[in-house]
């Protein structure tokens, strides 16, 4: 399943990424552009404008009109209509900037490449083989359980 998403979503698009979601997205992407892509490249249009999702749908693109106004419910509400688990697994996850999947990187591969106290404090890193970045589970993480948690309630409710 790879999915497109229109220039609304771009916070959702991080979220679907990291969850391990293919998903391309630019902000700079015209209507038709959007279409043509999803359709060429068969890809689910994701998208918060009725008109794109209308004209879509009328040119045979698979496409998802987003109604949720929170991330949450945003999330629930994808995972529900694609069955896909709102767990994070980071052997599945992509770069939330350029969709790459991401790598498990041994600690001394990273060595003056993040801040000095957060490569004291933590273990595990995983980086981008494309753009670069490095991730890991920092104070931020406790945010997004917090957010998958709401949206595995609203899922189940």
């Amino acid at each position: 399943m790879k999915f497109i998403a229109d220039g609304m979503l771009g916070k959702l698009t991080r979220w679907l990424r990291m969850l391990g979601q293919d998903i391309k997205y630019s902000n700079q992407f015209e209507d038709a552009e959007l279409i043509m892509t999803a359709k060429k490249e068969h890809r689910i249009l994701l998208t918060r404008d009725s008109e794109l999702y209308q004209r879509a749908v009328a040119k045979g693109v698979d496409a998802f009109y987003v109604e949720g106004r929170t991330e949450a419910e945003k999330l629930a509400e994808l995972a529900e209509r694609f069955d896909f688990s709102l767990t994070i697994d980071l052997n599945r996850s992509r770069c939330p900037r350029c969709n790459t999947k991401i790598q498990l990187t041994p600690k001394e591969k990273i060595t003056g490449k993040v801040e000095k106290n957060t490569f004291i404090y933590y273990n595990e890193f995983w980086k981008c083989p494309k753009c670069g970045h490095i991730y890991w589970q920092g104070a931020h993480w406790e945010g997004i359980r917090a957010t998958l948690e709401e949206a595995k309630k609203i899922k189940s409710s």
